[in-house]
């Protein structure tokens, strides 16, 4: 639908968007309607990387021209693309009463667009990463090689990680995980994920649990299928971790009495509370490193035809949509 372009106010900042990235929540949301109060015309677009267009008057620190990345979950008018009044799926996105250090985070223009806008899915991933708190020269298993999987990657090699396993179905993903820094990849169709952590990460001390299990300490949940948290609840040694920050669709069913023994820990990840502008640095300094998570390219004037390509299962990794 055609909108009008916004006007802004003296406190206002108005982006002109030139990419925006499409989530998998963006397929769930076009799926089911829209998220109310909007539902059957919900603004989406929750990844975006933008130029300043206008400045209001009494607005200090950015001008006409800045490129920017955008705290999605911090605007006033509600959740970017998330159910709030706007999104970034648009040429124009006002972002009301600007603060210093809270809504917008300058980046250099050499950046390229696409890659800016994985500002936002990146600190998802980094969140997921600081929940599950890795230790310097901790052991890693990440579950789920899609953007978010190969963005905590990234994420626990910044804080230290010695090992890092990704583990998935799809050869393509793994290949790609290894590219972008990936110590050792599993697939799960053709190798027995217990027999190769156990070669690749060693045999964990004795404790309650008798049987060899993994040396892993860490294991995060970025694929969102059952067979992850239970084949990490009758894996993990005492004192693991594990980290979910996939969307599970149905409710999954776990053995408590053999958790019980491991003393796993489990934590959740939702969002990005801190972590917006903390990966942006990194993004900046490995962009083309990051640039690699991105599988496809999308002009805005086809944006329907990209949002239905991620929402196709195993046509895509990561599509972005860019305007000229």
């Amino acid at each position: 639908m055609d909108v009008e372009k916004p006007v802004i106010g003296d406190a206002d900042v108005l982006l002109r968007i030139r990419a925006c990235g499409i989530c998998g929540s963006d397929a769930m949301y076009t799926h089911i309607g829209g998220i109310p109060p909007h539902v059957g015309a919900t603004p989406l677009g929750h990844e975006p990387a933008g130029e300043v267009a206008e400045v209001g008057a009494r607005v200090e620190g950015f001008e006409i021209g800045d490129h920017v990345v955008v705290d999605t979950m911090r605007l006033n008018d509600g959740l970017l693309g998330s159910g709030g009044a706007q999104g970034a799926l648009t040429p124009f996105v006002v972002i009301r009463n600007v603060q210093p250090g809270m809504h917008l985070k300058k980046i250099p223009a050499h950046v390229p667009w696409d890659v800016a806008a994985l500002n936002e899915p990146m600190a998802v991933a980094l969140h997921a990463v600081n929940r599950t708190a890795p230790q310097p020269g901790a052991k890693v298993a990440i579950f789920g090689a899609g953007p978010i999987g190969l963005g905590a990657l990234l994420g626990y090699r910044r804080k230290g990680a010695a090992h890092i396993v990704v583990i998935d179905v799809q050869p393509e993903r793994l290949e790609k995980a290894l590219e972008i820094g990936a110590d050792a990849v599993i697939n799960s169709t053709t190798e027995d994920v217990a027999t190769r952590l156990l070669e690749l990460h060693g045999d964990a001390p004795p404790s309650f649990v008798r049987e060899a299990r993994p040396d892993t300490d860490v294991y995060l949940d970025a694929a969102g299928v059952a067979v992850v948290p239970q084949t990490v609840s009758v894996l993990a040694k005492s004192g693991a971790t594990l980290g979910i920050v996939a969307v599970h669709k149905q409710p999954v069913e776990l053995d408590f009495a053999g958790i019980l023994l491991s003393e796993l820990t489990v934590v959740w990840s939702m969002g990005y509370p801190t972590e917006i502008f903390e990966v942006t640095d990194d993004i900046v300094e490995n962009w083309e490193r990051y640039a690699k998570i991105i599988s496809h390219r999308i002009p805005f004037e086809h944006a329907l035809d990209a949002l239905e390509l991620a929402r196709t299962p195993g046509a895509a990794e990561k599509v972005t949509v860019v305007f000229d």
